[in-house]
């Protein structure tokens, strides 16, 4: 594939410059100066912040022998602080970790007894050595008036397909109170375009297997960066375990050579969990973030509880579940009795209605979205989406927004009642979807340059589906969520070249929902 296109070096003219200066810096002198690259090779990250705690995260490569997933080195102790200043002189929290080859010489600790709504800087020391010093923030208090909020979103980072220069674009702005990673945070396999090799080398299924894809994603630096910078909040999608996983299996999993898949997903979640900043209920993904009254943010997992995917003609069968029955009633519950006016759900796969025109382009985009409709989406659970679309039209629920990763490109929905009725119908939610980071997309699929057959595609995407207000196919990058009480506010920034670590990048699209409205502005 060429390194330039016409609509890719326009995209570098037209590069994003200068944000606001809101947050405390963290300059690469602070962060780098003491950093270990012995001890401290995977970076240091912090996820899931509460109003008083948050998840820290690092790794330490205590001996040479003490690689990811090999089993072997000595058991040590990590000391870990937190403090409000990048010098350490303020410190408020300090303590001991104790870890071995048994969590991979993970550290990840759940910190308490800390401020709401505060920047604080933190640190690890293993051996008289520092790592990288990364910088969090808490969340404000639950009833706390916050007055806005914002957040990078991101999803389908594939370590192959290229760089991660979105990482870097989030990483370089000061006015982020957090990171949002909707799934595929990294890929067991990828049948694609391919820049960069996987490690170990071909289909990740066992426990050593993930640990060590887990680890070559952690030395990538702007992936670091950013990880160091702000506090993610994540979820899972399939590529976590394997592609189109389902409670029971996965289309691309042989028991004849890989074992069970009780074994693998085991595998999987165990390596998810020692590797990620992410606050686990046991194996329970799914969860709930309050940022004051303004917003609550629903994290949802639509791998571990669904039913099989079966053909279009055989998705209304009784009994057959997205989300499984508890996380739906929790999902119910904080839709009903939220404390605040946003209602944003990070929801992996795409929630709206949308019907696949049958156009020579379409056979790509079917890759994505599937033949007419993707078993994979909620489309092939329709029980459970209707019962969500219900739920929040009985009972008037409003300024809800889903937010999607999944497909690799871009898309805002209307959320119908009835689709077919559009717009003659009530609209109970909007869906705002992002690009992948680097995962294909269709001008790849296709093998066409970006911005020319995608582009009958994308009208009659609109044409057929009335309460999808745009689409853009070919585009990599990342989003940035601004929430106020008078709307939300999402922006999509595009790459100019995902092969390209030094990529520029450039506002494509702005889109507005109106407090109280649920419609596309």
């Amino acid at each position: 594939m060429p390194n330039t296109h016409p609509r890719r070096d326009a995209l570098r003219l037209g590069a994003f410059a200068g944000v606001a200066l809101l947050a405390p810096a963290l300059s690469a002198e602070v962060s780098n100066a003491e950093a270990s690259t012995t001890h401290f090779r995977h970076g240091v990250a912090s996820g899931d912040p509460l109003p008083e705690r948050v998840v820290l995260w690092t790794r330490v490569t205590p001996t040479e022998d003490s690689a990811p997933g090999s089993g072997v080195g000595p058991t040590v102790v990590v000391t870990y602080e937190v403090a409000k200043d990048a010098q350490f002189r303020q410190v408020v929290r300090r303590g001991d970790v104790t870890t071995g080859p048994d969590r991979d010489h993970t550290v990840k600790l759940d910190v308490g007894g800390l401020r709401p709504g505060r920047w604080y800087f933190y640190r690890f020391t293993f051996d008289g050595r520092h790592s990288p010093v990364g910088r969090t923030r808490t969340a404000p208090a639950h009833h706390a008036d916050v007055d806005q909020l914002r957040f990078g979103v991101v999803s389908c980072s594939s370590w192959v397909a290229g760089h991660f220069a979105a990482y870097r674009h989030l990483a370089e702005r000061a006015d982020l109170d957090a990171v949002v990673h909707l799934g595929d945070y990294l890929y067991e396999d990828y049948i694609g375009t391919q820049f960069r090799t996987h490690q170990p080398p071909g289909e990740t299924v066992s426990l050593t297997d993930y640990r060590i894809r887990h680890a070559q994603y952690k030395t990538d630096p702007d992936l670091q960066r950013l990880h160091a910078t702000y506090p993610w909040i994540i979820t899972w999608d399939d590529h976590e375990w394997a592609d189109n996983a389902w409670a029971d299996g996965s289309p691309s999993h042989d028991e004849t050579t890989e074992g069970t898949w009780a074994q693998r997903r085991a595998a999987a979640m165990r390596a998810y969990h020692e590797w990620m900043p992410v606050r686990l209920d046991g194996d329970r993904v799914y969860r709930r973030l309050r940022f004051g009254t303004l917003a609550e943010l629903t994290m949802l997992d639509l791998r571990t509880y669904r039913s099989r995917q079966v053909d279009p003609a055989q998705v209304d069968q009784p009994g057959r579940t997205l989300t499984g029955p508890d996380q739906m009633a929790f999902l119910r519950d904080g839709l009903l009795n939220s404390g605040a006016q946003w209602k944003l759900i990070g929801n992996p796969v795409i929630f709206s209605p949308l019907l696949v025109p049958q156009l020579p382009q379409a056979g790509a985009v079917s890759q994505l979205v599937g033949p007419t409709i993707n078993n994979d989406q909620w489309d092939g659970y329709p029980h459970d989406r209707d019962a969500l679309i219900r739920l929040l039209d009985e009972h008037d629920v409003r300024d809800t927004v889903f937010l999607t990763g999944d497909v690799h490109s871009s898309w805002a929905f209307e959320v119908p009642v009835d689709e077919a009725l559009y717009p003659l119908t009530k609209v109970v939610a909007t869906e705002l979807v992002v690009p992948s980071v680097t995962s294909d997309n269709i001008d790849e699929l296709t093998g066409s340059p970006p911005r020319t057959t995608s582009l009958a595609l994308e009208a009659a995407l609109v044409g057929l589906n009335r309460h999808l207000k745009w689409v853009e196919l070919d585009s990599h990058g990342y989003t940035v969520l601004d929430v106020r009480r008078e709307h939300v506010r999402m922006n999509w920034y595009f790459l100019a070249e995902r092969t390209d670590p030094n990529s520029a990048a450039a506002l494509a699209k702005t889109v507005t929902v109106v407090s109280g409205t649920q419609r596309i502005g």
